[in-house]
């Protein structure tokens, strides 16, 4: 498929990442440097210029490619950008919009303005912490089949009753219905079979309804309830998105930042919050502000060695507090991942990419079983691809244990059209309209029939 990304910052060059594997990917951007750097990188043209401009659309010929990312730092040069790839004959074409106002506009807007996906990676990523924060054991948490199954990421600490456990015996004693479908051990990501024996330092996926897990957790006398007060460093727009998400959940939300008048700007927009002048940095801020009472720390700063150190100071003056930070640069996400530093971190570019993946997936899709959500996990070696069951499926009512499933696919949960969720055993079956989650290590998975021999 030939796609077109406008943009070559942080978000463009994550999703030139993931797509230039399988793709023809073009990238524009009026900054000779960045286009120098990112076809150095990866196998992908360059133009530079404005991406908003018909002569430079032509000559990255746009009017022979099937979808277009705009996804400059100018909502308006995004917006201008995909009605000129309409114009040119662009079929699919994806904004990303930052600014509220502009976003509320475009609800009514975008079939005129010919959009295919309008993406808010702020209001998306707060909704990733916020999922977080409502379950505070996770390193991260992912939805399926809206929020009835959830997949959550967990390490096993020092201590923990899953040490040395063989899932087999975890299962057969366990009388709650969860699956590990993916653990994650020095470098390495697994999908495990039954024999497989947890030690201290994986980082497991686990896969359930909220229920289950919550009771998992009890289980294993882990627990942490939602958060009720949260303290959030950085008042940017991912801040507003991510504080009026928790004001409206009943949480009470602090907001700390340095500028005065993004502060005065934010305290306007949100009344609800407390809104504070300072630097988070500061650890006799935090301790006077009130730190060792507070159930979550955020860190959403422009720097990401910045909430790092932030959330590591955080962690130490408040054991119990869930502390989740921004970090853009994966060089840096890896090493705070490996050395467990913070609890969660999030990236509004990966979370952007996933959302950009899961609709090319859809539009490359063969047979019509649509793709609903997809997750990248592990470090991004691993998927969870939720899939609908329509009509052409051919394995419909055949049991599990006669399908002849590829390596590496693991099948972690199925939602049936009333709601119910059967973590899948060889006896059940699939049905018309069953929401199905795939685990798979073949992160180009297109199809529900691409899992099959």
């Amino acid at each position: 498929m030939r796609i077109i990304i406008v943009g070559a910052g942080k978000v463009g060059l994550a999703l030139t990442q993931q797509l230039s594997k399988e793709n023809q990917v073009t990238a524009i951007d009026h900054n000779y440097h960045l286009i120098d750097n990112i076809i150095n990188i990866h196998d992908v043209m360059g133009v530079c210029g404005n991406g908003a401009i018909y002569e430079v659309q032509k000559e990255a010929e746009a009017d022979k490619a099937d979808l277009l990312i705009a996804t400059t730092s100018s909502d308006e040069i995004n917006i201008v950008a995909c009605l000129v790839a309409k114009k040119l004959g662009v079929r699919h074409t994806i904004a990303r919009i930052r600014n509220p106002e502009y976003e509320k506009q475009l609800r009514f807007m975008r079939e005129d303005l010919g959009l295919s996906m309008v993406i808010n990676p702020e209001k998306a990523t707060a909704r990733e912490i916020a999922r977080v924060l409502r379950f505070p054991n996770a390193i991260k948490l992912e939805s399926f089949s809206k929020g009835r199954m959830e997949l959550v990421e967990y390490r096993i600490r020092e201590g923990s009753k899953l040490d040395g456990v063989r899932l087999s015996d975890l299962y057969r004693n366990l009388r709650v219905r969860v699956l590990i479908c993916a653990v994650a051990r020095k470098g390495e990501t697994i999908i495990p079979s039954g024999d497989f024996e947890l030690k201290t330092g994986d980082k497991i996926y686990l896969t359930s309804s909220p229920a289950q897990l919550e009771q998992f957790f009890r289980h294993l006398g882990v627990f942490r309830g939602k958060a009720s007060s949260v303290m959030i460093v950085g008042a940017s727009k991912m801040c507003y998105y991510l504080a009026k998400e928790l004001l409206e959940m009943g949480m009470s939300v602090k907001i700390i930042d340095r500028d005065e008048q993004r502060c005065v700007d934010m305290g306007e927009r949100l009344p609800r919050a407390l809104v504070i002048v300072g630097d988070g940095t500061d650890s006799e801020l935090l301790h006077e502000e009130g730190i060792r009472h507070t159930d979550a720390f955020v860190a959403l700063t422009g720097l990401d060695e910045a909430n790092i150190l932030m959330s590591m100071s955080a962690a130490r003056l408040a054991g119990e507090c869930k502390v989740v930070a921004k970090i853009n640069r994966k060089q840096l996400v890896d090493l705070v991942s490996d050395e467990s530093m913070i609890d969660s971190m999030v990236s509004a570019g990966s979370v952007t990419a996933e959302l950009i993946l899961q609709y090319v997936r859809a539009m490359q899709n063969a047979t019509g079983s649509q793709i609903k959500t997809l997750h990248r996990v592990a470090g991004e070696t691993v998927e969870a691809v939720e899939f609908g069951v329509t009509h052409e499926a051919p394995y419909i009512g055949v049991p599990l244990k006669d399908l002849r499933l590829k390596s590496g696919i693991l099948l972690a949960g199925i939602v049936r059209q009333n709601g119910q969720i059967i973590i899948p055993s060889g006896e059940d079956v699939l049905r018309l309209h069953d929401d199905v989650i795939v685990i798979t290590t073949d992160t180009s998975l297109r199809d529900i029939q691409d899992i099959l021999q």
